[in-house]
């Protein structure tokens, strides 16, 4: 964090041809007021020093016995030119100037130890541990606030005084009084006293939409423009608490679960938007229960997150995914580290047998592989990051090492220049997901019915070709990990057209009342 900070005030200084101090206020001034805790690195910061012999001076970084010190960025020239140990030496200078300031920053552990922010870490400490709106009032894990797992996350409650009221139910009364499920659907026609939910809705096969998953699920996202100073500008940072406040996830643009249109690039297009549009009654009726860094074993997740009443609400399209973490970490023995096909039988076997005791009857579960995560290093590895575009100095392959060093990489195992390393990754990773092709292939459960299908990169990237595009823009910038906003797009249509093709009970058929629907209730009271 300190490396990214200081990095982007020297080249602010650089763009503008200003003074550090300058370079400084100025982006206090882009970042709202409160997460301003940058003002305490200014007096270490000069022209000669690179981020990563500030923060290291400053202590933020450091170096534990036995192990290398790691940088981002090559040793200060000057430094480099008269010392073989260029950064060692800029160290040696640097860290009197700071020691001052770096016991100022000894008392704070972490970003939630400055008192601005420790309200916010808080909150989202709370919707980690319980994957659960922050704002429930009525504690049905749906919430009328939109972040800190808010309806950014799941339907938006209609009604956050009723504990009975959530979408996804089956209408009370056909809902000829009132809304109880939040599709914006209710009253009776004054034409044939007909309730419009019966009318519109019955036999509709309506139902919902689940995801289970990990970051990519969540559709993890840093904006490029919070660290390319050529772009940057006080509307760069508008979005920062709202990120923040969900976990720098974006969910409501994401591949399953997406219903705003998308301001982080590309566009939005979900498996939920296309049942919405394939029945109106589904509306709202989503749920997207997935966390940064989660493995295979989702059992917590589910029982503690997973909204669904298998008496009173409507089945619902479960989505499993966890397409990388079971084969990343930022372990030094990564190998040793990932999930073997054993624990991903149990892992999974037990989340769908809980599954099977929650889920209405007549609910589907669509199992997906893991990717292939060699495609990350093929396209990114030369590639300048961001932080490296304006001097040419930072490119993936060194962004990589650096996180690797600080053992925080997403994926050691693919994100290496050790090719032997990134084969056996995707070795494993084909292991646990032929473990998942043969539980969809021979276990039976009786209130869901179970499928298979390969996470679609392949197709994605060939598709994105054929549009003109190249396949670097599939990945997230700022991480170099995950995948962008124009991937997640394209894959829900590749897999919505298998769904189509080869297991059409799943998506429900189309209601022939959607246009009347849409008439009379219009937008259906919002999002």
């Amino acid at each position: 964090g300190c490396v990214l900070v200081v990095s982007v005030i020297e080249q602010l200084a650089q763009w503008h041809n200003s003074t550090v101090k300058a370079a400084m206020e100025r982006l206090c001034d882009y970042i709202p007021g409160k997460y301003q805790i940058m003002r305490h690195m200014l007096c270490c910061i000069d022209r000669e020093m690179n981020a990563d012999v500030v923060c290291h001076a400053l202590r933020l970084c450091k170096q534990d016995p036995g192990q290398p010190l790691c940088h981002l960025y090559s040793p200060p020239k000057v430094m480099k030119e008269k010392h073989s140990s260029g950064l060692f030496h800029a160290l040696a200078h640097a860290r009197p100037k700071c020691q001052i300031r770096s016991k100022t920053f000894m008392g704070f552990s972490s970003v939630c130890a400055f008192p601005l922010l420790a309200n916010l870490c808080e909150k989202i400490k709370y919707v980690l541990r319980n994957k659960l709106p922050f704002e429930d009032f009525d504690g049905d894990k749906f919430s009328t606030f939109p972040t800190l797992r808010g309806y950014h996350w799941r339907g938006r409650d209609c009604n956050d005084k009723n504990t009975t009221v959530y979408p996804g139910r089956r209408p009370d009364n056909w809902d000829a009084k009132s809304d109880s499920n939040c599709n914006g659907i209710w009253g009776v026609d004054p034409k044939d006293g007909i309730p419009y939910e019966e009318k519109f809705c019955k036999g509709a096969d309506s139902k919902g939409v689940v995801l289970l998953g990990d970051s990519a699920g969540a559709h993890f996202h840093i904006p490029p423009e919070w660290m390319t100073v050529t772009q940057m500008s006080a509307k760069s940072f508008t979005n920062l608490p709202m990120a923040f406040s969900d976990e720098l996830d974006w969910p409501q643009f994401s591949e399953i679960t997406g219903f705003l249109n998308s301001t982080i690039g590309g566009w939005t297009d979900s498996l939920y938007l296309r049942l919405w549009k394939r029945n109106r009654c589904n509306h709202r009726d989503l749920q997207n229960i997935s966390q940064n860094g989660i493995r295979g074993r989702l059992i917590q997740e589910i029982r503690s997150g997973l909204a669904r009443n298998q008496l009173l609400d409507n089945p619902a399209i479960v989505i499993y995914a966890t397409i990388g973490n079971d084969v990343c970490n930022g372990e030094r023995d990564t190998l040793a580290h990932m999930t073997t096909p054993k624990e991903m039988l149990s892992n999974v076997v037990q989340a769908l047998r809980y599954l099977d005791s929650h889920l209405p009857n007549g609910s589907h579960v669509i199992l997906t592989g893991l990717v292939d995560g060699r495609f990350l290093w093929d396209n990114l590895h030369d590639r300048y990051h961001p932080l490296g575009q304006l001097n040419k100095d930072v490119t993936y392959s060194q962004l990589y090492s650096f996180l690797d060093c600080l053992q925080v990489s997403p994926c050691s195992g693919w994100l290496t220049p050790n090719e032997t390393l990134r084969n056996l990754t995707s070795e494993r990773a084909l292991q646990l997901s032929n473990v998942l092709k043969e539980i969809a292939r021979s276990e039976k459960f009786a209130n869901f019915d179970i499928f298979y299908m390969d996470f679609p990169l392949r197709q994605t990237a060939e598709e994105w070709r054929k549009m003109g595009g190249e396949p670097w823009q599939l990945i997230e910038p700022v991480d170099g990990f995950h995948p962008s906003q124009i991937a997640a797009a394209l894959g829900t249509g590749i897999t919505w057209q298998k769904a189509l093709h080869e297991w059409p009970q799943v998506l429900g058929k189309e209601n022939p009342f959607n246009d009347q629907i849409e008439a009379i209730f219009k937008d259906q009271g919002g999002y």
